[in-house]
């Protein structure tokens, strides 16, 4: 789904920082992706179409478009979420502490704009061991070109 047609701020290339005010972003999100991406909510497991998901290609932030995930990095954790392994860049996301609900975590937060994208914790495959933990409505994918498949040896 590319959704730059509804959102200004929406780019695949442009890596620049954002910062709009919560007015702003509630004018150009769904209200489902405001509730996760602003607000920190949570969607219902497995409710994501990509949580089983095996096609190839780069998963992005649907907020701003940042490039955050490719489909070899992700597995079937079981957790009801989309889970991957490791981000496209050390850039692509940012680490926050999360001691809410009487718990310790990491929220996994995009790189770009900030949007919550869900949650890292330490229980992923090799070669990392991580499991990023990942809210699907907060997910737009695009499928690798054949050219791309081929090379990737998919």
């Amino acid at each position: 789904m590319d959704n730059s047609k509804n959102n200004p701020v929406y780019s695949r290339t442009d890596s620049s920082k954002l910062a709009l005010k919560d007015e702003e972003w509630k004018n150009i999100l769904s209200p489902e992706v405001y509730h996760i991406a602003r607000e920190k909510g949570t969607e219902r497991p497995f409710s994501s179409k990509f949580e089983t998901s095996k096609e190839i290609g780069t998963y992005y932030c649907t907020a701003c478009g940042n490039p955050l995930f490719k489909s070899d990095t992700k597995f079937e954790s079981g957790c009801g979420w989309p889970s991957f392994y490791e981000p496209v860049s050390k850039s692509s996301v940012i680490y926050i502490p999360d001691n809410s609900h009487g718990m310790r975590r990491t929220e996994v937060e995009c790189g770009r704009c900030k949007a919550h994208l869900g949650h890292v914790f330490e229980d992923g495959p090799p070669p990392t061991g991580l499991r990023y933990c990942i809210n699907g409505v907060v997910l737009d994918f695009e499928k690798a070109k054949e050219a791309e498949k081929k090379f990737e040896g998919k």
